[in-house]
């Protein structure tokens, strides 16, 4: 959701992370932390190949990081073309959380189309203000109207929660940790 056009080049941690703003507009503060998270998530996934990416973080839970992922693109995707923009935008999988794996669809292909819902979403609100009202279509709050800013912060949130799962799925698969 990037809407900084400057020629400014944005500071980045050791692992390559953007740091997020702070100070400045509260839209570019919004959109900043939003993308520090989404550059987590993509960290946690880095160097490890599809098997690892579908293991399990503990039982009797099935959550992986691969399957993070793919729910992910599926927030990105209702959060911001269907409900912010007004889209009827089916699921992108089958399972329309996104955390079911399927045995042909890997870490590359999950990763593009979450990077793909990303820029789409980017496309979309790029020009709204952040009082810009949308509509939940359903769920358990149907016709619930939220604005774009309470959209972003939702999916702050939303990330960082994920980003505290995908720490621990990636602290078992290799012992990685942090970050």
């Amino acid at each position: 959701m990037t809407s900084d056009t400057s020629a400014e080049l944005t500071p980045t941690l050791p692992d390559g992370r953007p740091v997020p703003h702070l100070s400045g507009d509260e839209r570019a503060m919004l959109e900043s932390w939003l993308d520090f998270h989404r550059a987590t998530l993509a960290l946690k996934c880095a160097g490890l190949d599809d098997a690892q990416v579908r293991m399990p973080a503990a039982e009797p839970s099935a959550l992986t990081l691969l399957g993070l992922v793919q729910h992910l693109a599926e927030v990105e995707r209702n959060w911001f073309q269907r409900v912010t923009a007004g889209l009827d935008a089916p699921p992108l999988f089958e399972d329309p959380t996104g955390y079911a794996l399927q045995p042909g669809r890997g870490l590359d292909e999950a990763l593009g189309i979450w990077r793909r819902e990303i820029a789409r979403g980017r496309e979309l609100c790029g020009g709204l203000p952040l009082d810009h009202v949308g509509r939940v279509a359903e769920g358990p709050v149907p016709g619930m109207e939220v604005s774009l800013r309470w959209v972003l912060i939702h999916m702050i949130e939303e990330y960082a929660r994920h980003n505290g799962h995908a720490d621990l799925l990636r602290e078992r698969i290799d012992g990685v940790t942090g970050a």
